[in-house]
């Protein structure tokens, strides 16, 4: 096939193209490099199978392809607030454009969309048919509301236009090619570590996220797309929970040295819980994270060594 994948020189569309590319399709990596690296697909830049366009998806564009991969989007806060009116710009604006091209050619799409469309939730663990407990105005509201509206477009334009649709609530991810300044905690407690700084823990510690290895993301990504039983939303992130004194004790251990864990005050809107109810994933897709949080992380480190 000849598949379209917006935001493809970012950390998970990158994957996504590895994936795509060596199975024999056709890639199309669309991406302004705002937070995606070319050098995230460097690799891919010769094959004869992957063509790169430098694009802002908020500007129209056409394409003939067979299926679209929708993962453009700032997605750690400090890059969606750096612009929050662009970030919901690339959400809400984005969608329509790839939206509208399905409809066009008749692809099936993939919307990224997020965990955080729960907000801080008050149901644990999130399953699909939860709608969230979100604060509309706050600073993380510009990411939190644009992957919502996003996802009200893509059931819209399924309803009224038959567009073939793949929702996909996506939770804490980690693995090579992060970015090392996202302000994400996997890679930011790594680069503290790797730097001989102490590891910055906010509030109590307490708090708790599931995280997800990318191989094992990418791989439900895959499987979601081929399968016609549902169209989602379907969670997929990895059901086992961890506090960040665990996350950060477990990467001080895996990268020696020593940092401390210092505490700061909590920032606003951060949710207390985030566990992921996979049981669709299992159900429609025999789907289900395989590489445990120290094999990741320890892979991850390995990544990060001499390029911080």
């Amino acid at each position: 096939m000849r598949i379209l994948v917006t935001g493809g020189a970012g950390f998970l569309g990158s994957h996504l193209c590895d994936r795509l590319v060596r199975e024999g399709h056709e890639v199309v990596c669309v991406d302004n490099l705002f937070t995606g690296q070319k050098a995230n697909i460097a690799h891919l830049l010769a094959h004869p199978n992957f063509e790169f366009v430098r694009h802002d998806v908020i500007d129209p564009f056409k394409f003939e392809v067979d299926q679209i991969y929708n993962l453009a989007c700032p997605a750690s806060p400090p890059h969606y607030q750096y612009n929050p009116i662009k970030t919901i710009k690339t959400s809400v604006m984005g969608a329509i454009n790839c939206l509208g091209l399905a409809k066009r050619v008749r692809a099936r799409i993939l919307q990224a969309s997020t965990s955080e469309v729960y907000g801080d939730p008050t149901v644990h663990p999130q399953p699909e048919a939860y709608w969230g407990n979100v604060n509309p105005i706050g600073r993380r509201s510009c990411y939190d509301e644009g992957k919502r509206c996003a996802e009200t477009l893509c059931f819209d334009y399924h309803r009224e236009n038959k567009v073939d649709i793949r929702v996909v609530r996506i939770f804490n991810t980690y693995g090579p090619r992060m970015h090392p300044h996202d302000g994400r905690v996997v890679s930011n407690f790594i680069v503290q570590a790797l730097q001989g700084q102490d590891l910055t823990v906010y509030g109590d510690g307490q708090q708790t996220r599931s995280f997800c290895y990318v191989d094992d993301l990418i791989e439900g990504f895959v499987r979601f797309m081929a399968q016609t039983e549902t169209v989602g939303p379907m969670n997929l992130g990895n059901p086992g929970e961890f506090t960040m004194l665990e996350l950060a004790e477990l990467t001080i251990k895996l990268v020696g040295g020593r940092s401390k864990i210092v505490h700061r005050p909590l920032p606003s809107d951060d949710p207390k819980q985030r566990q992921p109810d996979i049981g669709l994933a299992r159900k429609v897709l025999g789907w289900e994270p395989r590489v445990p949080l120290e094999e990741g992380l320890g892979r991850t480190i390995a990544y990060f060594r001499g390029r911080v």
